[in-house]
């Protein structure tokens, strides 16, 4: 991630740019907004932190200026805490977030990181294929021999991770993991038993088959390929 960082303070940019460093990004500096403006023309970034308060060129007028071309770069903006006017304003003029002074490294970070997750594209999963289920994870919608599969929020996760996993066993743990991560409360055992008692009544008539390995998990396997 290449990164400009604006912001005329030198000791405050030293620890910036340390820190962002650390963190990954790769950062330009410019010590003031003329100099912050050449390097926008002449250089690709991946986001932008402005000070507004800087020389020679306010960090406003180079976020009008970066707007007005059309550019879609994401911008922080860096603020004087009693400046409300001018954090109203950068908003208004397009920046996507701003945090005021004085402020804490790791918010810094994190401000940064949450603008590029909502303005990044994200990867399309795509979709599973395994004899006659189709599985769907942009849509959650899966079929079997083309008709519907009606599946529960859990039912359609615990299948995906066992299709992702085909011919290894899955174990509990890495199911109530994956069901925590979609922000619902990781099952126990005995939950996750139901579950599959589910899923093996739906693929009911497949060549699929959901076998249970004692002490270990389950394993979904493709009958005639034992």
């Amino acid at each position: 991630m290449k990164l400009l960082l604006a912001e005329d303070d030198p000791i405050l940019s030293d620890a910036l740019i340390a820190q962002l460093q650390s963190a990954g990004y790769e950062v330009e500096h410019a010590p003031n907004g003329a100099v912050a403006q050449y390097l926008l023309d002449k250089q690709a970034f991946d986001i932008a932190v402005l000070d507004i308060g800087m020389p020679m060129l306010d960090g406003l007028s180079v976020l009008r200026q970066l707007r007005q071309s059309a550019r879609q770069l994401p911008v922080l903006l860096l603020t004087a805490r009693d400046a409300l006017e001018q954090r109203v304003e950068g908003l208004q003029a397009g920046a996507d977030d701003y945090v005021t002074k004085p402020f804490d490294l790791p918010e810094l970070l994190a401000r940064l990181q949450a603008i590029l997750r909502r303005v990044r594209p994200q990867p399309v999963p795509a979709a599973i294929e395994c004899r006659q289920l189709l599985l769907d994870p942009e849509r959650r919608r899966a079929t079997l021999a083309g008709e519907t599969l009606e599946l529960s929020g859990r039912e359609f996760d615990l299948l995906q991770l066992l299709l992702r996993q085909s011919g290894k066993v899955v174990t509990k743990e890495e199911i109530a993991k994956a069901w925590g991560a979609e922000g619902g409360e990781p099952g126990g055992g005995n939950t996750i038993e139901v579950y599959i008692h589910r899923l093996r009544r739906k693929l009911e008539g497949s060549a699929l088959a959901i076998l249970t390995v004692r002490g270990l998990g389950y394993l979904l396997e493709q009958e005639g390929n034992a």
